[in-house]
């Protein structure tokens, strides 16, 4: 794990980038809505919101029970889950990475 404080604070490596990348894919398949893309299908679906919703909530318990378990293995695996259904609410809502990262800077 790189040292947050190092280097410059604008500077991105690319692997700080990944939630970027992530985002743009998801606003992409919200775009164009390819059928065969789990995430265009949450933003097609009449209750994608609710689905949504569903699975956060899902991927919180999941992430809980692994954090309880110790398991850090499916730690990590249960809260990419999480943070990936996260950001297509952000989405849906639309919100941005942008949006969440002048919220996380005003409470630092």
């Amino acid at each position: 794990m790189s040292d947050p404080d190092a280097g410059d604070e604008g500077e991105e490596t690319a692997d700080d980038a990944v939630l970027d990348e992530l985002f743009a894919t998801i606003e992409s398949r919200k775009a164009e809505l390819p059928d065969d893309s789990y995430t265009a299908s949450l933003f097609a679906h009449e209750k994608g919101e609710n689905a949504v919703l569903e699975k956060i909530g899902e991927e919180s318990t999941e992430t809980i029970l692994a954090a309880k378990d110790d398991d850090l293995d499916e730690l990590t695996y249960e809260s990419a889950d999480l943070v990936y259904h996260l950001l297509v609410l952000l989405s849906m809502k639309g919100l941005d990475l942008d949006d969440l990262r002048d919220e996380l800077r005003e409470r630092f």
